[in-house]
């Protein structure tokens, strides 16, 4: 657990940085002369030019060396792209110097919350390695939305402006977000409420007034959030491109301190006048979406399978503002074309469960306890002569829970319950003793590995694959 910082935290974050380290560095060391230490360095929009890969070379190579903990975005553009590894995780560049990853968030000893999302927006899906999708967005914004007690991360680094935050503030001049802004990134900025966001790309400076979190008069008041986009360094214009500022980390702040509204606060941008999130552009998916079968959860019968035609004209009923569900990057869908068939080993028309002995039912019972007692989760034991339909509401999500013993288990779902908790409860080292598997993310290999793999199980299930058998 972080510890309180003794002082607020002295920031630096950079625009386009192009290729032009010796003039950003130049500029670093001058302000640090000038102003004293600053604990980071944080670069938005395009940190690489391959015109210059002479002068990142005498970084890499430790010729130069970075006098300050640098953290950046990845590549914006093919022709950059090689210089950032092929997986989503982020790595050290060269001393000092460090790529944060596609997607994330970097949290500080001091506690200082960073949320970052690499590349531009993609045109469709899958995203190229340079972009991001509604996949990334969203899983990025659920990880967090997930977390218990969530209100907000002190820092958002996006590269690309996000769409309309210019509404109730001044205009950014010649910047037209409807067109060079990212929908995507309004949705997240909005969604995770930072303290300070940061973009770049459109070489041009703009700080926009702050803006609140809440709704006046109908909710609790929250900490308001800030707009700053930089220019790219060594503009002619000599707009800005370096910005400092203090900060303590929210989970470091009194909250009355933390939700103080400053005077020229504005309405929220991404947000109408109701109080929800609202930009119809955030999740559209751009391919038609293939007839397929999904669970609906809204109101009406619940539970029962429909389904979705293509020109049919359903309309799902939810309000206006929501997006609706990208159901063609859903890559457990065989009609989808985000599935991933090279892992498929037999297609059938019926499931057969089979139960797994993955330990005695008393360890897997217990590790489910401790487990949601550190999560604050009340699991409710349910006796077999209990009437279950007089305990669960019809059409209420549970996280249900049955043991080999005849034992069960309830929890009903809220808005925060962690999407993972039973993946993280299986791989502890009560049950299948892998705790390092239980973020799925750690668990992926490369696509020629996972063909093999596949291919072999396909093999040795062939005796018993029963949707095979005439």
């Amino acid at each position: 657990m972080a510890g309180t910082p003794e002082r607020p935290l002295r920031l630096l974050v950079c625009g386009d940085v192009s290729g032009r380290l010796g003039a950003l560095y130049g500029r670093v060391e001058a302000a640090q002369r000038k102003s004293g230490a600053f604990d980071l360095l944080l670069c938005v929009g395009s940190f690489f030019d391959a015109a210059r890969d002479a002068e990142w070379e005498e970084y890499r190579a430790g010729r130069r060396t970075a006098r300050i903990q640098t953290l950046l975005l990845g590549a914006n553009s093919e022709d950059t792209r090689g210089h950032f590894p092929d997986s989503a995780g982020g790595c050290e560049l060269a001393p000092n110097i460090t790529y944060l990853g596609r997607r994330g968030v970097f949290t500080g000893a001091s506690g200082l919350r960073i949320a970052y999302l690499s590349g531009t927006e993609a045109p469709g899906e899958p995203a190229p390695t340079h972009c991001f999708g509604a996949r990334d967005v969203a899983e990025l914004r659920d990880s967090l939305l997930s977390a218990p007690g969530f209100r907000g991360v002190d820092v958002l680094l996006t590269s690309p402006w996000p769409r309309g935050v210019e509404a109730f503030a001044r205009s950014p001049g010649d910047v037209d977000t409807q067109k060079c802004g990212s929908g995507l990134v309004s949705l997240l900025a909005a969604s995770i409420k930072p303290r300070y966001h940061f973009a770049a790309l459109q070489k041009t400076y703009y700080e926009r007034l702050p803006y609140r979190n809440h709704t006046v008069l109908q909710g609790t008041a929250q900490h308001v959030s800030r707009f700053i986009a930089l220019a790219n360094v060594g503009n002619a214009d000599k707009r800005k491109y370096l910005y400092a500022f203090s900060i303590l980390p929210m989970s470091s702040m009194d909250p009355a301190e933390l939700v103080k509204q400053p005077q020229d606060v504005t309405e929220n941008p991404y947000r109408r006048p109701g109080g929800e999130i609202c930009n119809q552009l955030m999740l559209e998916t751009k391919a038609e979406p293939a007839s397929q079968f999904f669970f609906d959860l809204s109101s009406g019968q619940r539970g029962k399978k429909r389904v979705a035609e293509r020109g049919e004209g359903h309309q799902p009923k939810r309000p206006p503002c929501r997006p609706p569900l990208p159901m063609a990057a859903c890559w457990f869908c065989l009609a989808s074309p985000e599935v991933e068939k090279h892992l498929v080993v037999s297609v059938g028309t019926h499931v057969v469960p089979v139960p797994h002995n993955l330990g005695t039912t008393e360890d897997i019972k217990e590790a489910f306890v401790l487990q949601a007692e550190e999560q604050r989760i009340e699991l409710l034991e349910i006796p077999e002569h209990s009437a279950l339909k007089q305990i669960v509401q019809p059409g209420t999500p549970y996280f249900y829970v049955e043991l080999d013993s005849g034992e069960k288990l309830f929890h009903r779902i809220g808005k925060h319950f962690p999407l993972q908790f039973g993946r993280e409860v299986l791989a502890s080292e009560a049950v299948l003793g892998m705790p390092s598997r239980a973020d799925w993310r750690s668990c992926q290999a490369g696509r020629e590995e996972e063909a093999t793999a596949a291919q072999e199980f396909r093999q040795a299930f062939a005796p018993f694959d029963f949707a095979q058998v005439d």
